[in-house]
């Protein structure tokens, strides 16, 4: 789903590798999501779609198993769409976790996987060793191979002179971050050619920055500039109670000139992953002059469409948190600054109609994107729980405004807002992050309040009105 706004023509990229990988824990997309995703990537300049998603069996725990039936004439199909679309499909193994490094038979099941879906006109390849044991297991490889670095070495030199020369090998590293010169890379690095590309995540599996000096020292230690698998805006496993849709930033500008480019892990969520991929899009077509801001309001506006935009992007500020952002909800902060301000040295019925205000709007957007009419149904409908806590969230802030207009924040304070923040805590999803979290377990424990009673629910939208 997109918006009607007029796209440019991307210019030259500095970044040879644009895209994005289907490689996170839990359910795969949809077939019909990876098609929609591949034109929407071909749209915006991306130039690379990595197929690798970690809970297909054919991929990783199944991995010699060949394409059949249905299953071959999808992965057909999609390879057919990337084509059409002038992006380069990367069919990638996960081999690690039960491949006997020194055994040809396991080998050669390797190449016939390969080479079956080379068949379907894929000359793009991905050989995964990321989230294995680090160290050597059958007792077989203990006896062919020094260390786990050894094995390495000998899997992807067989893979890769088996390979016709038009054939590309990118490979991630079971060490995949770091400063990007410890032993395991360098070792490795050092012992394969040149021509074979290397992922790298950074100096975190989900980086906060990716700066040009690491590039640097990652190219210098292995041979070859990095290929960053960056974890973002990926939110799985531990991060499932996140919603990563903020812009992407913390890439240096110059990146490129160390780098051979950048794939973007998404989310289980695809409407919602589609957010940051544009912005994403806009930093690999021209990062010395991107703007994450800008670049921000202009994917809301796509991917939401231009009937709800403004009212996604009220909600869409709460819940900024990532690895490359640390504001739980810049906006909000600043408004609670006031109202703080205000209410302890200024004019307490102005602190509380300015918050007021903020709360209303904030209600309001909530409920006509939750109960009205939208562009982009499916990305609501994956945003869901995180809209319903927006809006309970937003009811608080209503209720601290009354309360402070009323004069009874002190007074009052706990047995109004202890539901609330009760809910809040027992929704589970991160909106406001910990800001308001902290504001009302201030308010509730309040000097003078008297005990909370049993729990009740807040009003709904219906009962509000």
């Amino acid at each position: 789903m997109t918006g009607s706004r007029e796209r440019a023509l991307p210019g030259l990229s500095p970044f040879a590798v644009r895209g994005v990988i289907e490689g996170f824990y839990g359910p795969p997309w949809s077939h019909e999501q990876r098609l929609d995703l591949i034109s929407f990537l071909a749209e915006r300049g991306m130039n690379t779609f990595v197929y690798s998603p970690k809970d297909d069996p054919l991929v990783r725990h199944e991995w010699r198993s060949p394409y059949v039936g249905a299953q071959l004439a999808r992965l057909s199909e999609l390879i057919s769409a990337c084509a059409a679309s002038g992006m380069t499909f990367m069919y990638c193994l996960s081999p690690g976790l039960t491949i006997k490094y020194s055994s040809s038979d396991d080998l050669e099941m390797l190449l016939a996987k390969f080479h079956s879906v080379r068949e379907l006109g894929v000359t793009s390849f991905g050989l995964l060793l990321d989230d294995i044991p680090a160290r050597l297991q059958h007792p077989a490889d203990k006896e062919a191979f020094t260390d786990l670095v050894g094995a390495h070495q000998s899997l992807i030199r067989n893979v890769f002179s088996r390979f016709a020369s038009d054939t590309r090998l990118t490979v991630c590293p079971t060490q995949y971050w770091g400063y990007g010169d410890e032993d395991y890379i360098s070792r490795l690095g050092s012992g394969l050619d040149p021509r074979v590309d290397l992922f790298w995540t950074g100096r975190a599996i989900c980086s906060p920055t990716l700066d040009l000096s690491d590039a640097a020292v990652f190219a210098r230690a292995t041979g070859r500039p990095a290929t960053y698998w960056d974890n973002y805006p990926v939110n799985d496993v531990a991060m499932g109670h996140e919603l990563h849709i903020g812009p992407y930033q913390g890439r240096d500008p110059q990146l490129y000139r160390f780098s051979a480019g950048i794939i973007a892990n998404g989310m289980q969520l695809f409407e919602s992953s589609k957010i940051p991929f544009a912005t994403i899009a806009d930093y690999l077509n021209d990062p010395e002059s991107y703007d994450p801001e800008a670049s921000w309001e202009r994917a809301i506006l796509d991917v939401v469409g231009p009937d709800r935009a403004a009212d996604f992007r009220l909600f869409a500020d709460t819940v900024r948190f990532s690895c490359l952002s640390a504001d739980d909800a810049p906006d909000l902060a600043e408004a609670l600054e006031r109202f703080t301000f205000e209410l302890e040295y200024g004019d307490r019925e102005v602190a509380a109609a300015d918050l007021s205000a903020l709360a209303q709007s904030m209600v309001l957007a909530a409920d006509r994107l939750l109960d009205g009419s939208v562009s982009n149904p499916a990305l609501i409908a994956e945003v869901r729980p995180w809209l319903e806590t927006f809006r309970l969230g937003s009811l608080a802030l209503v209720a601290v405004a009354d309360l402070a207009a009323a004069g009874t924040l002190d007074s009052e304070g706990s047995a109004v807002l202890r539901p609330y923040l009760d809910g809040l805590r027992s929704a589970h999803r991160r909106v406001f992050g910990d800001l308001l979290d902290m504001t009302l377990a201030e308010l509730c424990s309040a000097e003078g309040s008297p005990p909370a009673p049993p729990v009740s629910a807040p009003p709904t939208a219906k009962e509000r009105t």
